[in-house]
């Protein structure tokens, strides 16, 4: 069963979805500033996003849907590629420490 989410009908839906990489960062949280409320009305009705910009940091920031912007296919393509490569490096690397220590033994 996939996890969902609802959203009031009267609520305009996300631009962004947790988790998408953007210009400014990872999607990690999202929440809504409905119409009629004291936030709305000093901040404007919308939804708000929490990016981390940095997976490295525990920095996080706070924008407007229209203070983001998404990455293209190229640049999606791009760190994903990088991400990849990444790991599979650090899986050479422990597949590399687990040979030494099992003396050659792929059994353990």
């Amino acid at each position: 069963m996939r996890p969902t989410i609802s959203i009031p009908q009267h609520w305009a839906y996300p631009c962004f979805t947790l988790e998408q990489r953007t210009e400014q960062g990872t999607i990690l949280g999202l929440y809504y500033y409905p119409s009629g409320t004291e936030l709305a009305e000093q901040f404007d009705e919308g939804w708000r996003y929490v990016l981390m910009p940095n997976k490295n940091s525990d920095e996080i920031s706070y924008l407007q849907e229209n203070q983001i912007q998404p990455l293209s296919p190229e640049e999606l393509f791009s760190q994903i590629r990088a991400e990849i490569d990444f790991y599979q490096s650090q899986i050479a690397i422990l597949q590399q420490q687990l040979f030494a220590l099992t003396g050659g033994s792929t059994n353990g």
